[in-house]
């Protein structure tokens, strides 16, 4: 069993919501990210780049990730000055 389906019935939901015939309601989508192991925004990342920095940042500890993005977010500061000066 998985996420409370069974394997047969996974394999055609999964199928329904790759093709964007249905959409997985929240608490689907939940119990499939914990079964995957994964954050539960890792499933809705609109491009793979993102889903990366999601489940790299979701294995981070809690400081951690607030470092990860405070760093991040004085690259874009950063980066944002440059353009401006030039």
């Amino acid at each position: 069993m998985f996420v409370g389906l069974s394997k047969e019935s996974v394999a055609v939901r999964i199928n329904r919501y790759e093709k964007a015939v249905h959409d997985a309601d929240l608490a689907t989508a939940r119990r499939i990210a914990e079964a995957l192991g994964v954050p539960l925004a890792f499933l809705y990342a609109e491009t793979d780049t993102m889903a990366e920095a999601i489940l790299t940042l979701g294995l981070l500890s809690k400081p951690e990730q607030r470092k990860a993005v405070a760093d991040l977010k004085a690259r874009l500061a950063q980066a944002s000055a440059g353009r401006v000066g030039s």
